[in-house]
């Protein structure tokens, strides 16, 4: 149908539509993030949108008596429905946007984390610009592509292996243990060429931007600029859809992006990496609350694609995959790994060093690190200090009993405005309601002294200026602009976590500061997180055959701390999860942390425990932790200062399936009767305090 007989079909009034020859009924995935509307609905196609009524395209449909947003999943017949359908009122765009394989996706990443549809759908097409579709599409590169020779991959066992895999199309899983300095995005890169000379799709996810630039400059350089493209939020809107068209169109077959890439919709799809799935930055903060790691695991089991996880440390999830035998396990040899990794020092771990500095155990800068500076200085190399926090003195403690200095006023931390000077520091200021505390006393010993809990990367810079006077002093993140690199010259770096700038040829040194502080922590992951972050800084170290020296300030006895000096991360996350299966924690078993006010926590608990007793199938055996008191903000909708609760719902890992099924119908049923207070459900959550 031509368009003016489109526009005057669409005139006439609706009684006077007649519904379209063949597949007249729609079935329409409505955005309406409700649990118990979460399933496509059936409408009617009217003749004159026939064409237009693709699966994948955006639609506008009424739906409780307002017109709403949706997508088209599929065209049949006749529908189950057995009132009379309402009609598609209006097909946004042409474009079929959500493919048949990522609106899988979509459900499944749904039904995993007991979430909804459009919640997830949200997150894998972006939003429309109208203008960036009608711009003429890009041209498909022809140009073929090389498979890479082994030479880097030789040197991991199972390396080349895997190379030929690729090659082939063979859909091979593996976990990459990258030796310390290994240019972790060239070897992506080689994959993706791989891949490509097959004649198939590539999608490598990163935890952020400097990540995404590394890699695509990898990219660019083995496939050519124009083979590959970046997903990102940095881009803008009508950028990032513009590319994501692309993508979609099949004109580039080679993605990197950060988060939300995950669900790019790449044509015949031959790999998915991820580079560092410990990051936090893979996990998506809105519900259902996805991890990429997870999401790639599904999507390569669904596309029959490849996957290849890779970091300078390991998870207990990757570790999982090695042990279930799912994935291979691409490592190189100890003598390999001796010859890269800079020498590591902890503290106490000989009695002549304690001899020389009997203080070392409490030094928050030790004698061993002093020399390890002086030393790489000396040589002319850059030493790079890494801090776990930001700013000037993140919190304060009692100089005393070394309790956290908490507010009189509501319990918050206290610390120093940002404003203070050495001679007049500031009077100590509450972090959550900002009143001033001009009389401190601590609540626990009655101590009048207050020291800084945890100095940050602000103040560390200031104290090692005057410590190495003459030498020039940078800063990385916390507040301070991120670095990418950094030259090759007698300079001190003082980065936090992540923000750790690459040099050319590597660091002298590299100091680890506070480990007490990220090893004190109430968190599962503590120690699993405190060794990604040290491997991450000591693997931008020399080797130790060039003078490459890091020290860890921490107790050498600590078994996170031994993993860090034999540089042993495969160990390390077999030990992890063997000690997680022994008391039953992810990703042993399957983990549900339900949140919210008592009463609503008590709601879902009992729905989800009623459900599995009446399962005809055999309901999971759910175990309950909790509900305990939680400290967090309030949800929309709840009133502030009102008390909030965590229940942990525990299942073998077998049963997952069914625990996330039960949570869905349980929200659904508080959604149904409309109940006032909100609950947050994640499965497996990547923090358990």
């Amino acid at each position: 149908m031509s368009r003016p007989a489109r526009k005057a079909a669409a005139s006439r009034t609706r009684g006077e539509w007649t519904a379209a020859a063949v597949r007249p009924v729609a079935r329409v995935a409505v955005d309406v993030p409700l649990p118990h509307l979460d399933r496509p609905f059936d409408y009617r196609v009217p003749t004159h949108l026939d064409e237009q009524a693709r699966p994948g395209v955006r639609v506008r449909v009424r739906f409780a008596g307002r017109l709403v947003d949706g997508f088209l999943l599929e065209r049949t017949e006749v529908s189950g429905h057995t009132g009379r359908l309402a009609w598609v009122d209006k097909v946004v765009s042409p474009e079929p946007v959500l493919t048949p394989e990522v609106a899988a996706l979509c459900r499944t990443v749904a039904d995993r984390y007991a979430g909804v549809f459009a919640d997830v759908v949200r997150m894998a097409v972006p939003p429309r610009h109208a203008r960036v579709e009608s711009e003429a599409p890009r041209e498909r590169d022809p140009a073929p592509v090389e498979a890479p020779g082994p030479a880097a991959w030789g040197r991991y066992r199972r390396g080349a292996a895997y190379l030929d895999a690729l090659a082939g199309g063979r859909a091979a899983h593996a976990v990459w243990q990258a030796l310390p300095g290994e240019s972790w995005p060239a070897r992506f890169a080689e994959a993706a060429a791989a891949t490509a000379a097959a004649g198939r799709g590539a999608l490598v996810v990163v935890p952020d931007q400097r990540d995404v630039d590394a890699a695509c400059a990898a990219l660019g350089d083995r496939l050519g600029a124009d083979a590959v493209v970046a997903l990102t939020a940095e881009l803008g809107p009508a950028e990032r859809y513009r590319r994501w068209l692309a993508v979609r169109r099949g004109a580039v077959r080679v993605v990197v992006g950060t988060r939300s890439a995950a669900f790019a919709p790449v044509e015949k799809l031959g790999l998915l990496a991820v580079w560092d799935d410990g990051d936090d930055s893979h996990a998506e903060p809105r519900a259902p609350y996805p991890q990429v790691r997870d999401v790639l695991i599904a999507r390569a089991h669904a596309a029959g694609a490849a996957l290849l996880i890779g970091g300078f440390a390991r998870t207990a999830e990757a570790q999982l995959l090695v042990e279930s035998r799912w994935a291979a396990e691409i490592v190189a040899d100890r003598a390999a790994v001796r010859a890269a990794a800079p020498r590591v020092t902890a503290i106490g771990e000989t009695d002549t060093q304690l001899a020389r500095d009997p203080d070392a155990r409490a030094a928050r800068v030790p004698a061993v690190a002093f020399e390890a500076a002086r030393q790489a200085l000396g040589a002319g190399r850059p030493v790079l200090v890494q801090v776990p926090r930001a700013g000037y003195l993140p919190w304060l403690s009692c100089a005393h009993c070394r309790e956290p200095a908490r507010c009189r006023h509501c319990a918050g931390p206290l610390g120093l405005p940002r404003g203070g000077t050495d001679t007049d520091p500031g009077l100590p200021t509450c972090r959550w309601c900002g009143r001033a505390e001009p009389a401190f006393r601590c609540g626990g010993c009655g101590s009048r002294r207050l020291r800084a809990g945890v100095v940050g990367s602000r103040r560390t810079a200031e104290e090692l200026g005057r410590a190495f006077p003459g030498v020039p002093v940078r800063t990385s993140g916390g507040g301070a602009p991120v670095l990418a690199t950094v030259p090759a010259k007698a300079e001190i770096v003082v980065a936090t976590p992540g923000a750790e700038p690459a040099v050319p040829g590597g660091y002298g040194a590299g100091l680890l500061l506070d480990g007490w502080a990220l090893l004190s922590r109430a968190d599962l992951r503590v120690a699993e997180e405190a060794l990604r972050r040290w491997l991450a800084a000591a693997a931008l170290v020399r080797p130790h055959a060039d003078g490459g020296r890091v020290v860890v300030v921490a107790e050498s006895a600590i078994p996170v701390v031994q993993a860090l000096v034999r540089w042993d991360p495969a160990g390390f996350a077999a030990e992890e999860l063997a000690s997680r299966a022994e008391v039953g924690f992810p990703p042993a078993v399957r983990m549900a942390a339900v949140e919210g006010t008592p009463g609503a926590v008590a709601d879902v608990v009992d729905a989800v425990l009623a459900a599995a007793r009446d399962d005809p199938g055999g309901g999971p055996q759910v175990e309950v932790l909790g509900p305990v008191e939680i400290d967090a903000p309030p949800e929309p909708g709840e009133a502030a200062g009102e008390v909030r609760e965590r229940a942990l719902l525990r299942v073998p890992r077998t049963e997952g399936r069914a625990l996330a099924r039960h949570l869905h119908a349980a929200q659904a049923a508080r959604s149904t009767r409309k109940a006032p207070d909100t609950v947050r459900v994640r499965l497996d959550p990547a923090e358990i305090g």
